[in-house]
């Protein structure tokens, strides 16, 4: 693709790397074949493709207008894109840069930059967003439908933590939203990881990843949740912890790519690097550790031997993380019996704060995901993320959980008795 940017960007860092990426597009279409919302609505401009050309034409120093700022809010950065790209066209960075000058060029309605101001608030904050969910959580009945969905049933954790002070430490990132939403998801990682002998932990000063501020277009704001991680992990990394494990999936492509991020930070910049080639998602220690984990399974009597799982690969695995495979692995070991899953690599809708500012959108691929997942009857719907979790749960009947949270009572002999009880809640 020839290029020509405008004065305005060409000669800064944004503006040399979207020059890169643009070149690399041969405008073959591949990615629109695997672009959810073009699938829907056969826009070419709601796809990978023509939003790459829109966003050449505002960085060539076209006027942006709402149109533009509505094809390039569409999009879900699901980056199913970027995996059928023959190119390997970056296609998610181009978009940041995109978003972030059209946000320059066209102002929001009052409502919009209301609603994005109190998530960009709330959510990252755990000390707000916990108090409120169970403030909602309390009030749920009385809440309409639309909030109903939002809120998931109050919930308090069921497990235990592990007391043991293993010589092997790893860092854990907890989340924002997920300890309130589902904290036995964390109390389950930090089991599995002790039977295998690590000791898992929090870092006091850990925040939000940022992804959430960098998918709103508060890039910088998101740069400086990065910058308080980094802060609060170095001195773990430096003093031997092996690593920073994510075991929501929507934090884990966020926190890869400080590096990339930060790498024109002169301050942050190396140690972005570091941070970044120590971040794991937990599927993908557990296959470190497969041999010995393999071990502790066979020798459990295992509840989900046989249990018909749907699993829901989320778009931050598979095309984020370009993680494949794995978890069906690891839950193949368990016991259960995986059932095929059609159109396994379209998204399903979550996308961060997509289902609040495309409902109608994310509804329609929310009901796609949910057809595939239950059409061959699994007893329970496994994810590798919290927001599709939430997302995903109102819509069906059958539990949808964490797939550590398996793992976790597949290796607990006496846990048969919990698991049921909470497979059925």
């Amino acid at each position: 693709m020839q290029t020509q940017l405008a004065d305005f960007i060409s000669n800064t860092p944004e503006g040399r790397e979207a020059d890169a990426i643009l070149r690399s597009c041969v405008h073959c279409g591949f990615c629109t074949a695997t672009c959810p919302t073009y699938q829907l609505l056969g826009d070419e401009d709601d796809g990978p493709r023509g939003r790459i050309y829109l966003i050449k034409s505002v960085l060539e120093g076209n006027e942006a207008t709402s149109l533009t700022q509505l094809h390039l809010d569409r999009c879900l950065t699901c980056r199913a894109c970027e995996t059928t790209c023959p190119s390997g066209v970056n296609y998610h960075r181009l978009l940041d840069i995109g978003r972030g000058e059209v946000e320059k060029q066209v102002p929001r309605s009052l409502l919009q930059r209301s609603i994005r101001w109190l998530l960009l608030t709330i959510m990252p904050r755990r000390k707000l967003f916990s108090p409120l969910m169970k403030t909602g959580q309390w009030f749920r009945p009385l809440l309409p439908g639309f909030l109903q969905e939002k809120i998931p049933p109050g919930t308090s954790a069921r497990l235990s933590p592990p007391g043991n002070q293993r010589d092997r430490k790893m860092l854990l990132l907890e989340g924002c939203v997920q300890p309130a939403m589902a904290p036995n998801i964390n109390i389950a990682t930090a089991r599995v990881l002790d039977v295998l002998g690590i000791s898992l932990r929090p870092t006091p000063g850990v925040g939000c990843c940022g992804a959430l501020r960098q998918h709103l277009n508060a890039q910088e704001a998101a740069r400086n949740d990065m910058r308080r991680n980094i802060d609060a992990w170095w001195p773990a990394l430096q003093a031997g912890a092996e690593a920073v494990v994510i075991n929501t999936s929507g934090c884990a492509p966020q926190v890869k790519d400080y590096a990339t991020l930060l790498a024109d930070d002169p301050e942050y910049a190396v140690k972005a690097e570091a941070v970044s080639r120590s971040t794991f998602d937990i599927a993908e220690i557990l296959l470190r550790e497969k041999a010995q984990l393999l071990v502790k399974l066979e020798g459990s009597a295992s509840a989900w031997a046989g249990r018909k799982v749907a699993f829901q690969s989320p778009c931050t695995l598979q095309h984020g993380q370009g993680i494949t495979g794995a978890v069906e692995q690891l839950l193949r070991a368990a016991g259960c019996d995986l059932v095929q899953v059609a159109d396994g690599h379209l998204c399903c809708g979550s996308a961060g704060t997509y289902s609040i500012f495309q409902p109608g959108l994310s509804k329609q691929l929310r009901s796609n995901k949910v057809a595939a997942l239950t059409a061959r009857q699994p007893q329970v719907i496994a994810t590798a993320n919290i927001g599709c979790l939430s997302h995903l749960q109102p819509a069906v009947d059958i539990p949808v959980r964490h797939w550590i949270e398996i793992i976790d009572e597949a290796l607990s002999n006496s846990e048969s008795g919990t698991m049921e009880t909470q497979a059925t809640s």
